[in-house]
C-alpha cells in the first residue's frame, strides 16, 4: 500500500474540514435565520432589557459564527489554483475553530433567553450553564482528552508485548 503525497495529504486535510464545516454551517444558519425572526414575532414585546441583551449577544455570535464557517470557501476563492493548500487548511481550521467558539455562545446565550422568558432566572441560569458544560464536555473536553487515540497503535505489529515509555 503506498503512503500519501503531502500534497494528497493536504487536499484530504481540506476535504475532511469542508465536510466538517458543512455539518456546522447548516446549524449556525438554522440558529442564525430564527434569532433574525425573532423580534417579529409577537411575544417578543414581552421582553425584559435582559433578554434583549441576550438576544444581541446571541444574535452577533451567531452572525460571527456564520462568517467564520463561511469564510474558508472566500479564502478558497482567491487562493484557487496557487498551490497554497497548506495555507489554505491552516486558515480554515482557524475559522472553523472560531466559528464553533461563536456558535457555542449563540446556542447557550440562546438557550439563556429562552428559558428566562419561560422560567425563574436563577433557573434559567442553571440550565444555561448546564447547556454551556454540554458543549464544552462534547465540543473541547472529550476531543482535547482523546487527541492520542491509536497513536500507540501499529497495523503492521501484531505482538502483545507492552511498549515502554521511550516507544
Amino acid at each position: 500500500m503506498s503512503k500519501e503525497t503531502e500534497k494528497q495529504r493536504w487536499q484530504r486535510n481540506f476535504a475532511d474540514l469542508l465536510q466538517e464545516l458543512r455539518v456546522a454551517q447548516t446549524g449556525v444558519q438554522i440558529l442564525f435565520a430564527f434569532l433574525l425572526t425573532l423580534p417579529f414575532s409577537s411575544g417578543f414585546t414581552r421582553t425584559t432589557q435582559f433578554q434583549k441583551d441576550i438576544y444581541i449577544v446571541a444574535l452577533l455570535a451567531a452572525a460571527a459564527a456564520t462568517a467564520m464557517i463561511i469564510s474558508p470557501v472566500a479564502f478558497h476563492r482567491a487562493l484557487f489554483r496557487q498551490g497554497r493548500k497548506p495555507e489554505l487548511v491552516r486558515f480554515a481550521h482557524r475559522m472553523a475553530s472560531g466559528g464553533l467558539a461563536f456558535m457555542l455562545i449563540s446556542m447557550v446565550s440562546a438557550v439563556l433567553l429562552i428559558t428566562d422568558f419561560v422560567l425563574d432566572r436563577s433557573v434559567a441560569f442553571v440550565l444555561s450553564g448546564l447547556a454551556g458544560l454540554w458543549f464544552l464536555t462534547f465540543w473541547v473536553f472529550l476531543p482535547f482528552s482523546r487527541r492520542n487515540w491509536g497513536e500507540d497503535d501499529d497495523d503492521d505489529d501484531d505482538d502483545d508485548e507492552p511498549r515502554s515509555l521511550a516507544d
